[in-house]
């Protein structure tokens, strides 16, 4: 079994961090994985929703400091680390115009708290814990937590976190808007799969252009996001997968769509 598993089953794939001795403590091998897994997924045109997860007891705890014993780096190979090969999760999950569910089982710490930032949706079972514990060995978040934390929590509630590096359970993570749902541990898998085919079910054009428009807007002023929008609209309204839609619910049935 390779530490990192991708699978596709219908029009959603899914990418498993399959370390669970080490609670999926990610090494460098499996973040080169993980990104070749976002940018096949994304050039895979049958491909709708893309679900990340952790094998066993755990989302994942972060990088494998065991992995990386013995290397001597001195500050420029370290932000080129970093930026080579670190960072590649997250531009690959920026570039990708698919939406990506997170299903948090266990602890989600430092960088895994981070990885699971970048999805788009975050659900939560039970036993799911998140800290950006990055302070407590005195470091900074190293992928992307100051930028992702605070647009998803607020900018208050995003440095309490960064600078205490407290955990947050699964009932405040959701009060905080950290996650969108708590289910029960031996439903959360069923409980996002049912979530991504219902996205999966929604004409594509229309989801990834939501998207698109969804995180352009956070930079945007309201004049730019509206003229925007009115172009998308414009391009949706003529698409195929529109006029799917629109035949669908005047009839009655599901849509059935196909990909440009």
């Amino acid at each position: 079994m390779s530490d990192l598993e991708y699978s596709v089953d219908g029009a959603v794939a899914t990418i498993m961090l399959n370390r669970p001795a080490k609670k999926n403590a990610f090494t460098l091998e499996m973040v080169d994985d993980w990104a070749d897994a976002l940018e096949r997924a994304g050039a895979d045109e049958s491909i709708r929703v893309v679900v990340l997860t952790g094998a066993g007891n755990a989302f994942c705890s972060g990088v494998d400091l065991d992995a990386f014993k013995g290397e001597e780096r001195g500050p420029l190979q370290e932000k080129q680390l970093l930026t080579d090969r670190v960072h590649r999760v997250a531009r690959a999950m920026d570039r990708l115009s698919k939406p990506v569910v997170a299903a948090v089982n266990g602890v989600a710490v430092g960088a895994g708290m981070d990885m699971s930032l970048m999805c788009d949706i975050r659900i939560a079972g039970r036993s799911a814990r998140f800290s950006e514990g990055y302070i407590r060995v005195g470091l900074v978040p190293g992928d992307g937590g100051c930028y992702y934390l605070p647009r998803i929590v607020g900018v208050a509630n995003a440095l309490q976190l960064l600078w205490t590096g407290e955990f947050v359970d699964a009932d405040r993570a959701l009060a905080l808007g950290l996650v969108s749902q708590v289910t029960e541990d031996d439903q959360l898998m069923e409980a996002t799969y049912t979530l991504a085919q219902t996205i999966a079910n929604r004409a594509p054009i229309a989801v990834e252009t939501i998207k698109r428009s969804v995180y352009q807007g956070l930079d945007q002023s309201l004049d730019s996001a509206l003229d925007a929008i009115s172009s998308h609209q414009a391009v949706v309204l003529s698409t195929d997968d529109s006029a799917e839609a629109f035949a669908a619910f005047r009839e009655r049935r599901d849509p059935v769509f196909r990909r440009r």
